[in-house]
């Protein structure tokens, strides 16, 4: 009953003491919230302290992008950068009589496309882009399947005149005329030959040409390409190609260690005179028919378009295919018996036109 007692006179003791001393009860009031807000501000923001981990994590490394690659469209070979793979081709017309051997400049060649020209006589057209040998010929005219060849390849063309309907042809405005008739700076004759077997060029003179007419890129799809693979058991080994006679037929023998064909015509080794013998990485065989055409003299006419069999050797193998082309401006495709698309090795490729209407064939071992 005293506790109870007490409580009336302290509460009533404060009371007085408040209303006697305002400023000090304020102040004793304000300091009393201010203590209450740091209190409750600590507990809200007090974290409990994390052990730390004796083993710090990892950086993260982010792997680095492989550096991109550019191929040649021609060749299929890596190139410098992306300017290197639209430089401008140009596609040579030389001669293969056996007054024009050993000619100059074919070993560098990224494609060699061989048909016969007139009387059983085989010729050349040639294609580069990169690689650019300091002397090429001789030099010879053109004809009008050559020009179904280097159409999709929006290359200039450099040659010495030619028959009605190829001229025709290359002079409608469509292409890349570089005719020695009409651009006699550009080439030469040379003297340890005799005319008409002694027309030279080189790319500096080709290059200096093609650019003051404006020929500074080629923009075009080229042939599938892919890597080289070595069979562990090569199956073509030795190739014999009749295309005509003695001494424009061809062969070739595998070299596994360089995984080339190095050939051979007239049963000799082809040379170019300055790079030695001829070795692309694939030789490509077209079945194709010979038409007889009477054009200002010139009987052969070499069909180019739709489609016909053929042999792809590469690798030490044989692949039999069929090649298409639909018309002049179209690219010429190779597709295995299941229809799919057969990519040539990366490096020179030789396609031969042999016209199976005439003799022409094929055989390996």
């Amino acid at each position: 009953m005293n506790s109870d007692r007490k409580k009336p006179k302290l509460l009533a003791k404060i009371h007085l003491w408040v209303h006697n001393h305002h400023t000090a009860a304020y102040a004793i009031a304000a300091a009393g919230v201010l203590i209450a807000s740091l209190l409750v501000g600590f507990f809200i923001m007090y974290k409990k302290p994390q052990k730390s981990d004796p083993t710090p994590s990892p950086a993260v490394v982010k792997k680095a992008d492989p550096p991109q690659k550019f191929y040649s469209p021609l060749s299929g070979k890596e190139v410098a950068d992306l300017a290197a793979t639209t430089q401008p081709v140009t596609a040579i017309m030389i001669e293969n009589s056996p007054d024009a051997r050993p000619q100059s400049g074919i070993k560098d060649a990224s494609i060699v496309f061989e048909a016969i020209a007139e009387g059983g006589i085989t010729r050349f057209l040639t294609l580069f882009q990169q690689d650019k040998p300091g002397l090429i010929g001789p030099v010879r005219s053109l004809r009008l399947y050559y020009v179904d060849w280097l159409a999709p390849f929006n290359a200039s063309v450099a040659h010495v005149g030619g028959s009605k309907f190829a001229l025709d042809e290359i002079r409608n405005g469509n292409y890349r005329d570089i005719d020695q008739f009409f651009n006699a700076a550009t080439y030469w004759r040379a003297n340890d030959r005799y005319a008409p077997h002694n027309v030279y060029t080189n790319f500096q003179k080709l290059d200096a040409l093609n650019q003051a007419k404006g020929y500074n890129t080629s923009n075009f799809t080229g042939f599938s390409r892919k890597d080289p693979q070595p069979s562990a058991e090569p199956t073509a080994n030795t190739i014999n190609v009749t295309i005509s006679g003695p001494l424009y037929n061809s062969s070739y023998v595998y070299d596994k260690a360089s995984n080339t064909y190095a050939r051979s015509q007239a049963g000799a080794p082809h040379l170019d005179r300055e790079a030695g013998q001829i070795t692309p990485t694939s030789v490509v065989v077209l079945k194709t028919t010979m038409q007889k055409v009477m054009e200002d003299g010139y009987r052969e006419q070499i069909v180019t378009t739709g489609s016909g069999q053929g042999v792809i050797f590469q690798d030490g193998v044989a692949t039999e295919i069929s090649w298409h082309k639909k018309d002049r401006a179209s690219q010429l495709t190779f597709t295995d018996s299941a229809g799919k698309d057969v990519p040539l090795n990366r490096g020179q490729t030789w396609v031969t036109a042999v016209p199976v209407n005439a003799g022409g064939a094929v055989s390996w071992k």
